[in-house]
């Protein structure tokens, strides 16, 4: 088991068909301890009990850094130790340019980057006092691209933003044993996107990606998995695209 005891907690992650809930699963099969951190109390302990027993979760808002905050204490005085952070709560909006006010703005840059910075902020004392510890950032292609299917301009500029702070911290925090890298997924059909693909939409989009298929979220779960456990030790500052080579650069 690529992840047995260790301490993994996921933002974001109580959506039945979303990215968090597909990699919470996956840890647990690998052995891990899984934190699903979500809005919603309720939410956020049905999904963790979906996981499976032994799993914890809890509220939080991570564009509260004091909720951030309260979230690590509470996870540390039950496991004791934080060994993985995936920052993957995030949300969109598909806004042309001129259309983004200042509360679009706010909400889509507040929840993508200040919550990864915030959440991250949370953990990384645990995991410099352990001298170990994986963060996983969730960027997108869009950031890559400018733009995606359905993000505006802001969602872009967010997730752009993502890469950057990423790349930062892993450059910070390699002394103290901590690898960041950051995951840019292509179209992947979660409960975000379910609505709105059709299926000739999912044929024509599928027609310019090199392996002819929209992603589901498993496939970036697995991403998330390698960068979470031994497997990268060596890796860090690194960004895996899971974009079936729609971005090939």
């Amino acid at each position: 088991m690529l992840l047995r005891e260790k301490v993994c907690v996921i933002t974001g992650a109580a959506s039945p068909r979303g990215i968090g809930k597909a990699t919470a699963r996956l840890f647990a099969e690998h052995g891990g301890r899984v934190v699903i951190l979500d809005l919603d109390a309720g939410q956020a302990e049905a999904a963790a009990g979906d996981v499976g027993a032994g799993h914890l979760g809890l509220a939080c808002n991570v564009t509260d850094k004091a909720a951030c905050q309260d979230a690590a204490r509470e996870i540390l005085a039950r496991f004791g130790r934080i060994d993985v952070l995936v920052n993957n709560a995030g949300i969109t909006q598909p806004l042309k340019i001129m259309d983004i006010e200042a509360a679009n703005y706010e909400a889509v840059t507040d929840v993508n980057l200040r919550g990864t910075l915030y959440m991250s902020q949370a953990v990384i004392p645990a995991m410099r006092a352990q001298r170990s510890g994986s963060i996983v950032c969730m960027s997108s292609v869009s950031a890559q691209r400018g733009g995606g299917i359905f993000g505006g301009p802001h969602y872009s500029a967010a997730k752009g933003g993502v890469l950057g702070l990423q790349k930062a911290m892993a450059r910070e925090l390699g002394p103290d044993g901590i690898r960041v890298n950051s995951v840019t997924p292509g179209l992947i059909q979660t409960d975000i996107t379910g609505g709105k693909l059709t299926d000739d939409l999912k044929v024509e989009i599928a027609k310019g990606i090199p392996l002819g298929r929209l992603g589901v979220a498993d496939d970036v779960a697995n991403a998330c998995l390698f960068l979470s456990c031994d497997l990268s030790a060596y890796v860090t500052g690194a960004v895996v695209d899971v974009n079936g080579g729609m971005l090939i650069h």
